[in-house]
């Protein structure tokens, strides 16, 4: 939330510099994001009157005009802009003023016509980012010959808070000058907000058909409303400092009620509504178009006003354009309500919307804030407006409203979590400042949370509150002393950290994304899984539980891609979610990708793009690291995000475990991919799971090796030869290496040549001839047998 630091020193204003206030808030729980000046820096500009206007004589678009800048001679000037007119205060740029851009201001001649200053506009002054369309006209009131900044009280900061979602009630001055109070032992001077005596009988009915969602509603006719009143400057000024642009002055005025007391309001055009108002949820069919123009199809689940003819507003996120307040308004119905925080909770996102109004909703808003709020509003709008009030209509279910709740703060809990007693008046008297109704017992406080205060339900909510508003910099900085044993490490098991290491020394970057993700991401790559949508979700685009790591590589692929990063090596471990939510599975992941070049860009190094064997080693050396490499097979097998010809499943011990190969064509051209990618993903509980070294002794005697190339077709897999050669191989092979593949000239067509080295030793003797003979005869008959394949010549 942004605020004007003069506008919170009306409410309260202690002695303090503004950063010195800034920083006291942000050690008190309440994030200061940024403090900024609320206009640029500027001098030499004055209230001035318009005095005479006329056409210049060479050119169209331009006025000849004299003003009283309060120097005592009127100043001839020229002046550009449309609306500018006999009799206008106006802020008046002198001789020798400086604008924002350091814009010197000096004599000129317009086309022939002398011009001794500048009548500016909002944006020449810095206090509108977009260029103005005409000069800024100020309030006739406005005393000719003052300074402009005086006037104005520019010498102001503006100061952004970033609230947490459990402080709603700092979402107004009202909410931030109470906390400020607090922290500095200062009584809070708010305006005077009288019930406003009803001078007309005019009313409109009100019921509740959902009490579990809107337990109050509040509204008041307001009959002979000018909707074209110029809303006043002041007003106009503090919106603008707290980011709300001005509109009208109905939707002003609810607006700035929203910012000083923090209850969200709003206006229909009372000629627009029939027979009375219903608050209720919607029904099948229902549609509304809002105030933005978006018609949206209503959901049964979803809060609704209405009146007899159908909805007319989303109830806490925004309003209907048909019975919105329009230039030709004369009686409106203003409305102030309580919704619970869970009625609105995810509403205006499941919508794609986000308003002041939800977001104040969703966190909380004082239910005993409703009526002051009509009131505070209904004496504005006749001040700017005009007009004459009817009584105070009421919807209330008193069962629905929330409970008092009430809190027991124990001395030794206090004591034992601060490491630090307080005396017992000073705990009454901060829990007192915070507006809890305190009663003294033996063994401490027994509390009640004041309505706007959704935030504390439960013991440690009131021992964050002592400590905070005490002083956290005040509290004994001790250090936890425990005996703790040593826990036991398994030396077969191996920890994410060291697969995490493994995978930063073969260069890659870990990610961490989301665990949700675009619903049309995952159908793109995984049509046929199925994993919860959430019931809140923080975007449209992040609206499911991925069912893999696939998505979210892919999107940070993506990201990296587009800001030219053409060598992308990433690895993430998390959780991947499958099924309903009533029977959901929860897997812990390793996933990987890689795109790009194979080698970091060098003067010695190939431009070669890196391939599925790039990526299958990188995932072999963490197989490897368990010391049961053998446990692991790849088999051929199709997946819908990967390529069906270079995709292969991960079997640990004959059961599936994960998945590599590169990005499957379609969905590349899907999602809009330039670029190939490898990827893969594998369980961690059996990437995890080793086999503990054990010594072997090492033989005397000499190795004996055999080459053996075989000719076998195209479609068998080299595994497969590598199964069968080992099974004939006997209990003395010591290892087995392909170090060739070949096809072409030589071999049949739809065939290839797959040799194999076998290295044989035996702990105790030299191994001779004719027994090693006898495996290799029984290896080749073997591999002719079963895998129709011939011993090459």
């Amino acid at each position: 939330m942004k605020f004007s630091e003069q506008w919170l020193r009306e409410w309260v204003s202690p002695q303090l510099d503004t950063q010195a206030m800034a920083d006291q808030i942000t050690m008190a729980g309440l994030e200061v994001d940024a403090v900024e000046a609320v206009a640029a820096a500027f001098s030499g500009v004055v209230v001035a009157e318009v005095l005479s206007k006329e056409k210049h004589p060479d050119a169209d678009k331009l006025n000849v005009c004299t003003v009283d800048d309060g120097s005592g001679e009127p100043v001839q000037v020229v002046c550009g802009a449309s609306n500018v007119d006999v009799g206008q205060k106006i802020p008046f740029a002198q001789i020798g003023g400086v604008l924002p851009g350091d814009f010197k201001i000096k004599k000129a001649k317009l086309r022939g016509v002398e011009s001794r200053g500048m009548i500016c506009s909002a944006s020449e002054l810095g206090l509108e980012e977009e260029t103005s369309p005409g000069i800024l006209v100020l309030s006739a009131s406005a005393p000719v010959g003052v300074d402009f900044r005086e006037f104005m009280h520019l010498n102001d900061m503006t100061i952004e808070v970033d609230l947490t979602p459990n402080r709603g009630d700092c979402l107004s001055i009202k909410g931030l000058s109470r906390e400020v109070g607090v922290l500095n032992r200062l009584p809070v001077s708010e305006p005077a907000i009288a019930p406003v005596v009803a001078g007309i009988e005019d009313s409109f009915t009100v019921s509740i058909e959902a009490p579990e969602q809107c337990p109050r509603y509040i509204g008041r006719v307001i009959k002979g409303v000018n909707v074209k009143a110029e809303t006043p400057l002041w007003m106009v000024e503090r919106l603008r400092r707290s980011g709300v642009r001005s509109i009208d002055p109905v939707v002003d005025i609810t607006n700035y009620v929203m910012l000083e007391l923090g209850q969200p309001m709003h206006a229909f055009d009372r000629d627009n509504l029939q027979e009375g108002i219903v608050v209720r949820m919607a029904k099948p069919g229902e549609k509304l178009t809002l105030l933005d123009g978006n018609e949206v199809a209503l959901r049964p689940e979803t809060l609704i006003i209405a009146d007899h003819s159908g909805p007319l507003a989303m109830a806490g996120v925004m309003g209907g354009e048909n019975s919105g307040v329009n230039e030709n308004t004369q009686t409106i119905f203003l409305e102030s309500a309580f919704f619970t925080p869970l009625a609105i909770a995810g509403q205006a996102r499941s919508y794609g919307l986000h308003t002041d109004a939800s977001h104040r909703f969703e966190r909380g808003v004082d239910p005993q804030l409703t009526p002051v709020a009509v009131e505070r509003a209904t004496q504005l709008l006749i001040e700017v407006c005009g007009g004459q009030a009817g009584p105070v209509v009421e919807a209330q279910s008193a069962e629905h409203m929330p409970a008092e709740r009430a809190i027991l703060l124990r001395s030794a809990r206090l004591e034992k979590a601060l490491s630090k007693a307080l005396s017992s008046d000073d705990v009454t008297d901060i829990l007192q400042r915070l507006g809890l109704d305190v009663s003294v017992q033996d063994a401490g406080w027994a509390v009640t949370a004041p309505s706007w205060r959704f935030d504390l339900a439960i013991e440690e909510d009131l021992i964050e509150e002592v400590a905070r508003i005490h002083g956290y910099n005040n509290l004994p900085v001790r250090r936890p002393a425990a005996r703790l044993a040593l826990r036991s490490s398994d030396e077969a098991t191996l920890t994410q950290a060291r697969l995490r290491r493994q995978m930063v020394a073969r260069g890659f970057q870990e990610a961490i994304t989301y665990s949700f993700v675009a619903p049309e991401l995952q159908a793109a790559m995984l049509p046929d899984a199925v994993s919860p949508a959430l019931a809140n979700p923080i975007s449209a685009d992040l609206s499911v539980m991925r069912a893999s790591l696939f998505p979210g590589l892919v999107r940070a692929m993506e990201h990296n891609l587009n800001r030219q990063q053409t060598r992308v090596r990433l690895f993430e471990t998390g959780l991947v979610f499958n099924g309903e939510l009533d029977a959901l599975s929860q897997v812990p992941m390793l996933g990987a990708l890689v795109c790009g070049a194979r080698e970091a860009e060098g003067w010695s190094d190939a431009k070669d793009r890196v391939d599925f064997y790039d990526l299958k080693g990188d995932l072999e050396s963490l197989l490897a690291l368990g010391g049961d490499a053998d446990a692991w097979r790849f088999e051929p097998a199709e997946h819908s995000a990967l390529h069906p010809g270079q995709s292969a499943q991960l079997m640990y011990r004959g059961e599936p475990a994960g998945w590599i190969g590169t990005l499957h064509p379609q969905v590349r051209a899907k999602l809009g991919l330039k670029m190939d990618a490898v990827l893969f993903e594998v369980r961690l509980d059996a990437l995890s799971q080793g086999r503990i070294p054990a010594f072997e002794p090492l033989s005397r005697f000499p190795e004996v090796r055999r080459d053996l190339a075989f000719i076998l077709k195209e479609a068998t897999p080299v595994q497969a030869l590598l199964d069968c050669a080992k099974q004939q191989a006997g209990e003395y092979l010591q290892d087995i290496k392909l170090f060739d593949v070949y096809a072409g000239k030589g071999v049949a067509e739809g065939h290839k040549s797959i040799a194999l080295g076998l290295t044989w030793q035996h702990p105790s003797r030299t191994l001779n001839d004719e027994e090693i003979n006898q495996l290799v005869d029984s290896i080749v008959t073997q591999v002719r047998v079963k895998l129709d394949a011939e011993l090459r010549g």
